[in-house]
């Protein structure tokens, strides 16, 4: 069953590259006692992730961060490497560019995608969420194949 308004996130965990190579980041103190803007792709440098999704948030990321957010997390489902090579090839510097690796986060939220007909495996559907202290306060889930309400510019206009 698939994570809803309201709900906690899961106890989890997904990686980030630090100053010093890959860094494990506990997801319940992450989101502690702050307001972070999650959204996740299927995979790094695939088409609509890389053409649209990403960047967008990259462009709008003064305004996001301007409705008071404390941070903004791209989450995919790919190794850290690969995570940080796009968020460095679409300049995501300021964006928090995390890795679900084995999809494990992804899962236990519920918001997996099997995609192993195109050989990609098990993916991440495409959200964006809001959350304050761990808790979901909005979530814009896409249909699978779909790619609309958890564009930037659609988050942005219900923020």
């Amino acid at each position: 069953m698939a994570i809803h308004v309201g709900d906690m996130l899961p106890h989890g965990t997904f990686q980030i590259m630090g100053e010093e190579g890959p860094e494990t980041i506990d997801v319940t103190e992450f989101f502690s006692d702050k307001t972070v803007l999650m959204f996740a792709v299927p995979g790094a440098f695939t088409p609509t992730c890389s053409a649209s999704h990403l960047p967008g948030y990259v462009v709008h990321y003064d305004a996001l961060k301007a409705k008071g957010l404390d941070d903004i997390v791209c989450l995919a489902v790919n190794d850290i490497f690969v995570v940080n090579a796009w968020g460095l090839a679409n300049n995501a510097e300021h964006l928090t560019m995390a890795s679900d690796g084995l999809a494990e986060f992804t899962c236990s939220m519920g918001l997996e995608l099997d995609i192993s007909a195109a050989k990609m495996g098990i993916r991440s559907r495409r959200y964006a969420m809001l959350v304050n202290n761990g808790i979901v306060q909005e979530l814009w889930l896409d249909e699978p194949g779909e790619y609309k309400v958890s564009s930037a510019e659609y988050v942005l206009s219900q923020l």
